[in-house]
């Protein structure tokens, strides 16, 4: 296995189907989801390749989103990858969240306080796009969201992993 998938759009067209699939599910913990990406090869360009893997996680259903949720670390934390096939999530994860966890002790207690409550409230992790966010501005948008109902978070949570996932699928696989 690679340590982090790295393909060319026609290494990802024409690798067998369980390399690509294996890859792809550390973009999305959703067999699901890998399965129907790797269905619609082969893909002209890197733009139809997200679109089409943009729709495919649009059409998981709510068990397969909490399977792809699960996958995710708890935001502010150290990230250790949690078995095989998560090197590459888990790195992924480290620098997704690198300026969250460069913040100060403050900023990180108040990150894990909110976990905590947000899990207490939700009954999964906080899931947030971290790429680029400080520890401050995540912090404050999950207070903001500690706010919402059940159904306008699933929402919120949806959302935001699918943007992480389309954001490492443009990672592992380039034009």
């Amino acid at each position: 296995m690679q340590e982090a998938p790295m393909w060319t759009l026609g290494e990802f067209n024409t690798l067998a189907a369980d390399a690509v699939t294996e890859g792809l599910l550390a973009c999305c913990a959703s067999a699901q989801w890998a399965r129907k990406v790797v269905s619609g090869r082969p893909y002209g360009t890197l733009a139809a390749l997200l679109a089409a893997a943009g729709a495919a996680f649009d059409e998981l259903d709510e068990a397969e989103i909490e399977v792809a949720h699960a996958a995710h670390p708890r935001i502010g934390r150290p990230v250790q990858p949690a078995g095989t096939g998560q090197r590459t999530g888990a790195a992924w994860s480290r620098g997704e969240q690198s300026r969250a966890l460069a913040s100060g002790e403050a900023v990180r207690a108040a990150l894990a306080d909110a976990n905590q409550a947000y899990e207490h409230r939700f009954g999964r992790v906080f899931l947030i796009c971290a790429t680029g966010l400080t520890g401050e501005e995540i912090l404050a948008e999950a207070k903001r969201r500690l706010g919402n109902d059940s159904q306008t978070e699933a929402y919120e949570a949806s959302v935001q992993l699918r943007k992480i996932v389309l954001l490492r699928l443009g990672k592992a696989v380039r034009a």
